[in-house]
């Protein structure tokens, strides 16, 4: 394994003893780590790391300058051993499949990089990222950053204004999008989703169009560009040497409060810690082929790509679903393309496990290393059937946990170490992870708060342009320590779990949703005064939305403003998305200083007991709760 033989290059054959020196001397570690890789800097860094700015704001690889399209794509198109190696693999969702090595990658990425040069896109300028999954996505991402530019992906089922959002906050030059794509055998458009996210954001100049379908779409003559013609006759470009603390990435993910986040991520930083995850957590190594079911859109779409290539492994894309045209369409997937790591929630395995087993018995899975979950917390019965049915008891479930704002994994499934089912072995190496109490002391034996005691390689490098609410969402609560709001608990045998979220976000099939985003969307209407969203448990999806309406008083409401409330959520934040039921109230609870307490509202809807509610300026709007009917 990948993660022993790093351990026995510097001289340590325990585990244990290996992940206390990742954190007690993380400089050490993360210089081990970059070498093993064979990394390659333009100009060698001067320090590992550099916290005169305060814990929260560390600075990585002082003064070194890298690239890491370059380390991604050209290293591996130079090696003769490699070149013809293959990068990704694509499968559409109509069976059609596309490869690319990484020779042939290196040539599209060149192309692409002096395509948005001709744009007039520069350093630092950003690019949106609005496509399904297809190859483009990958190329783009590498061409932004070899000339230096900030990519922002968007998922791909998002509506316009979810679109907009991110395009305005970080103010995007280009937005690249594709005609649209398919799902189920059915076209899914995306132009015109993409035509009014760019109306909303006057900073978009471009929008580049990849031809998927070839579909009869509107055109904006001004606006628009063909993705073939802008790439066609461009000769490579040299990447730009970039520091490597320099931003490459900015992704957001949604807070329970105010508009998304945007984590800024930097060359040197998400890259690193994903190629880690993946090559020494999950042992993906060169002649692997790597498979998460994910969207670029979401953060493992990105760790995919990096994962992979910096490893020097193969990505397989896929554009369709796992149960379409018929429910062996995942595991056909593993044997045709060889898939040897395979990413896949517990909300698939769920919707799989119930069409049986003879559907996985179908297809050949002798290539199967390691499962890979991370999103939502596992249920027992599909771990089993997973394990057991699938991977015939001899593939382990590498469980893995973190978010956008860490680049990977905080904590995971050790494979050179027992795995209990549904739970984590412990954190990754270099994570400097506790469990504390309300007061910030370890416990043991009880649930308690997930923080991070250091900073890491990965680690966002703030909110762009809002450093403020960046220290106040992590950092504000125990000096120097990142709070990351999950509840978990370590049994007495050393297995992790997570117990749940301890702020409001929701995950919906392992798509992290801040409420406030549906509620501002629900507002939005005329109709609707204020309203509230929770999550709830989901036997597919492992959370679901349930939303809750106050109308304005001239409103009547009844079963058609029920379905057009939901359906308008559909076309603003995307399908996928929609809340699972809609409630209208006659009024929220609220505390004193006039925030919605959800806590309150979960607990009537679910029947729990809400705990101490003293500070609601309205105790029985919490009853009434527990009598509304959807209309």
């Amino acid at each position: 394994m990948r993660m022993f033989r790093l351990m026995k290059k510097n001289g340590i054959t325990d585990y244990d003893d290996f992940y206390q020196r990742s954190v007690r001397e993380p400089a050490w570690f993360w210089r081990a780590v970059e070498k093993d890789m064979g990394l390659h800097w333009f100009h060698a860094y001067k320090k590992v790391v550099d916290l005169s700015r305060g814990t929260a704001w560390p600075r990585w690889f002082v003064d070194g300058k890298m690239n890491v399209a370059w380390n991604s794509v050209d290293r591996w198109a130079e090696d003769l051993g490699a070149s013809n190696r293959l990068a990704v693999i694509w499968e559409g969702d109509d069976g059609s499949v596309q490869k690319w090595t990484y020779r042939e990658l290196y040539q599209a990425v060149s192309r692409m990089a002096a395509g948005l040069t001709s744009l007039g896109v520069k350093e630092g300028d950003r690019i949106a990222i609005y496509l399904p999954m297809v190859v483009e996505n990958v190329i783009t991402i590498l061409a932004a950053a070899r000339i230096g530019a900030i990519f922002t992906p968007c998922f791909s089922g998002y509506g316009a204004e979810a679109v907009a959002t991110r395009l305005r906050d970080c103010e995007a030059k280009v937005l690249i999008t594709a005609d649209g794509f398919l799902r189920r055998g059915k076209t899914v458009n995306m132009k015109e989703e993409a035509d009014r996210a760019a109306d909303l954001s006057p900073s978009v100049e471009k929008v580049v169009v990849v031809r998927r379908l070839g579909r009869e779409i509107p055109v904006n003559p001004g606006r628009d560009v063909n993705w073939d013609d802008l790439i066609a006759g461009k000769k490579a470009l040299s990447c730009v040497e970039t520091q490597a603390d320099a931003p490459f990435m900015i992704i957001y993910t949604s807070g329970t409060t105010g508009r998304p986040k945007g984590t800024v991520h930097t060359h040197a930083g998400f890259p690193i810690k994903a190629a880690f995850d993946a090559g020494y957590g999950m042992d993906l190594d060169a002649g692997d082929t790597l498979f998460w079911m994910t969207d670029m859109g979401w953060m493992m779409g990105p760790w995919m790509v990096f994962g992979a290539l910096l490893n020097g492994s193969t990505m397989l894309l896929f554009e369709g679903t796992p149960d379409y045209p018929e429910p062996d369409r995942l595991w056909k997937l593993a044997e045709d393309h060889g898939i040897t790591h395979m990413g896949i929630s517990p909300t698939a395995i769920r919707v799989l496990m119930k069409f049986g087993e003879k559907w996985v018995k179908k297809q050949d899975l002798s290539t199967l290393k390691v499962f890979g979950s991370t999103g939502e917390p596992w249920n027992p019965e599909p771990w089993h059937w997973l394990f057991t049915q699938v991977g015939d008891k001899r593939v382990p479930i590498w469980n893995y946990s973190g978010g956008t704002e860490i680049s990977g994994g905080i904590l995971f499934s050790n494979l050179m170490k027992p795995i209990a089912p549904c739970s984590f072995s412990g954190p990754m190496p270099g994570m400097d992870v506790d469990i504390v109490d309300e007061q910030g002391k370890s416990v043991r034996g009880e649930v308690g708060e997930l923080v991070i005691r250091q900073p890491w390689v990965g680690m966002t490098k703030g909110f762009w342009n809002d450093p403020e609410r960046y220290e106040g969402t992590y950092w504000s609560r125990w000096e120097g320590t990142w709070v990351h709001g999950d509840w978990v608990q370590a049994d007495e045998d050393g297995f992790w779990y997570i117990t749940g979220r301890s702020d409001d976000t929701l995950k919906i099939a392992g798509k992290r949703l801040g409420p406030a985003e549906v509620e501002s969307a629900l507002v939005d209407h005329p109709a609707v005064l204020e309203a509230a969203t929770i999550g709830v448990p989901d036997p597919d999806k492992g959370e679901a939305a349930v939303c809750f309406v106050v109308l304005k008083s001239d409103v009547k409401g009844d079963d058609v403003l029920v379905r057009e409330l939901i359906a308008s959520l559909g076309e603003k934040l995307g399908k996928a998305l929609r809340p699972r039921e809609l409630y209208f109230v006659g009024e929220l609870p609220k505390t004193r200083n006039g925030k919605i307490l959800r806590r309150a509202i979960k607990a009537a809807y679910t029947g729990q007991d809400a705990g101490d509610l003293s500070s609601l300026e309205n105790p029985e709007a919490v009853k009434a709760l527990g009598k509304s009917e959807a209309r």
